[in-house]
């Protein structure tokens, strides 16, 4: 996993929003920016999974978005083999979009219900025209039905007939369609009931497998990010926080914060103990960010440093970065 696939560098992305808190659409009104995605930089190597991990509201799902440019980045360069891709637009964007997909958190909203199952999962085969007609769309759509585990003939349902495990597996049909190289998972799992979470990683770690795919997994349950992930970047309040090898950042997290998120997993075992490290205080509104390092509100060891200057995210170990003064 030496080639790097993806190079994410400095990305930022401001959101404009009345005080409120609600998004500004319109000129007039008293409005503030909100950073979303602050300063982020990352490289995802070939053939790997690399976990995004975080509480609610960190600027996760903003980041993959940006990645795939669903949204256009304040600032900030995201590259992919080599090409960068900040910029992109027309045709030359829809080409580099055929090599990156995403699967979508919610497989009741990511499905469109005036479509059956051949349209949802085949429109980007029409889209990318790569299909002559429509007997050809479907038999495709009948293949990667089978891909997935689902009975080929359900491609003229609709999905208001399938369960939510059903619909998330028509999700990464769709996201298959085009071969694409780069998978963003957005949450995959985070709608399904326990028992379908494990059917879904089970099938996207055998399809890693088969397709040679890499992986940008996101997610909030820090289980199913450890199990499926090879390297895991954690984010606070829009800023990366920490990147290490899985076994590394589980076994020595370094961050004050990622020692906190971490110490929060339950222990099946009742008889085994671990170091607590509580997290005081609640997340700073995004509107009115502290200055310094964004967690020293909340952070039992902080120092003057941390309220008046910005740790760097740097290397402290081979593969592994931490943003805190502390090291």
């Amino acid at each position: 996993m030496s080639d790097m696939i993806l190079k994410v560098e400095h990305l930022t992305k401001e959101f404009k929003v009345h005080k409120s808190g609600g998004v500004s659409g319109s000129a007039g009104g008293s409005h503030a920016l909100v950073r979303a995605v602050n300063d982020v930089s990352f490289s995802v190597a070939e053939g790997e999974t690399f976990g995004i991990v975080g509480e609610s509201g960190c600027g996760k799902s903003t980041t993959g978005r940006l990645i795939l440019r669903l949204i256009d980045p304040t600032s900030g360069r995201i590259e992919f083999r080599g090409t960068d891709m900040t910029h992109l637009s027309g045709e030359a964007l829809r080409g580099m979009r055929r090599k990156i997909q995403m699967v979508f958190q919610d497989p009741y909203a990511s499905l469109n219900p005036r479509m059956n199952v051949a349209g949802n999962v085949g429109e980007p085969l029409e889209i990318h025209r790569l299909v002559s007609s429509k007997a050809e769309r479907d038999e495709k759509v009948k293949e990667l039905l089978a891909t997935v585990g689902l009975n080929p003939d359900y491609y003229v349902r609709f999905p208001f007939e399938f369960s939510g495990g059903q619909r998330q597996r028509i999700g990464i049909a769709r996201a298959l369609s085009l071969s694409p190289e780069l998978v963003i998972a957005d949450e995959p799992v985070s709608a399904l009931d326990v028992s379908l979470q494990a059917q879904i990683i089970n099938l996207l770690q055998d399809l890693k497998a088969k397709k040679n795919l890499t992986y940008i997994f996101i997610a909030h349950d820090l289980g199913v990010v450890k199990h499926i992930s090879d390297r895991i970047a954690v984010m606070y309040l829009g800023k990366i926080a920490e990147i290490a090898d899985k076994r590394e950042i589980f076994a020595r997290p370094l961050h004050p914060y990622t020692q906190a998120l971490f110490s929060s997993i339950p222990i099946p075992n009742p008889a085994k103990r671990r170091l607590r490290a509580p997290l005081g205080g609640d997340v700073p509104s995004p509107l009115a960010p502290p200055p310094g390092c964004l967690f020293h509100t909340r952070c039992s060891r902080v120092m003057d440093r941390c309220r008046v200057e910005v740790p760097a995210l740097r290397e402290v170990a081979p593969g592994h970065q931490v943003a805190c003064h502390l090291y």
